[in-house]
């Protein structure tokens, strides 16, 4: 039956045009997802993730710095592609609630908790653990094929699915352009660790009065520049 589901539900994300689909076992991350979101998502030893390519055109807009551009990858990079990946997991999640499973869509980059500025769980930490890539200096989820260039969704779950992978070995190595471009100099440089909290490698506060600034000046917030200049995801190309 799992077997069948598992099926059934790549093709659906796949159909629903998702260019990366992977399950997590989240129990080797329990203390750290409940730290963050509190039982409610805690609960769930399983993770459907779904990630969506972004549109290499609009990433390209983003070093230019102007209104118009921020304004342009906002809409698309973060409204369409959020919603677009929202529809996917309601989709999966319903599949799985038919099917007899608990299921739980998590939004896509929503936050819910203004004091730590965060969500109610990483999703890139789900991606992570599905195997799809390494968490990179720049706190964001790295693919080796687009690096960084990919916003990602999970749908967690009581249903007994097969992992389709563990997590990759970064491949950051001595590479600092991330923290080099940084206009809020908010990373330490440090890698991932499942055993130090995110503060000893990114200042979010900082990240988020930058964004704030953006806002007040031009009237949108957007950075992205660390996404972009991922060797990664601009080999990707």
């Amino acid at each position: 039956m799992t077997t069948n589901i598992d099926r059934r539900l790549q093709i659906l994300a796949t159909s629903l045009n998702a260019d990366f689909y992977g399950i997590a076992d989240l129990t080797p991350a329990r203390d750290s997802i409940h730290a963050q979101g509190g039982e409610r998502v805690s609960r769930y030893p399983r993770g459907v993730v779904i990630g969506m390519r972004l549109q290499e055109s609009l990433v390209e807009l983003l070093p230019d710095g102007d209104k118009a551009g921020a304004i342009l990858y906002k809409h698309s990079s973060y409204d369409v592609v959020n919603a677009a990946l929202d529809q996917i997991a309601l989709r999966v999640a319903n599949m799985l609630q038919r099917a007899g499973y608990a299921a739980f869509p998590v939004p896509a980059s929503k936050r819910t908790d203004d004091e730590h500025i965060s969500g109610i769980f990483s999703q890139k930490l789900a991606a992570h653990l599905a195997g799809l890539g390494w968490i990179g200096k720049s706190c964001l989820l790295i693919t080796p094929t687009y690096g960084p260039r990919v916003r990602w969704v999970t749908v967690l779950t009581d249903a007994p699915l097969e992992p389709t992978g563990s997590p990759l070995e970064p491949r950051c190595g001595k590479c600092t352009e991330c923290i080099d471009i940084c206009p809020a100099h908010a990373f330490t440089g440090k890698m991932f660790s499942p055993d130090e909290p995110r503060e000893a490698r990114f200042d979010a506060a900082a990240c988020d009065r930058y964004h704030t600034e953006q806002e007040t000046k031009q009237g949108v917030a957007v950075c992205g520049l660390c996404l972009w200049v991922c060797p990664h995801g601009r080999k990707g190309k």
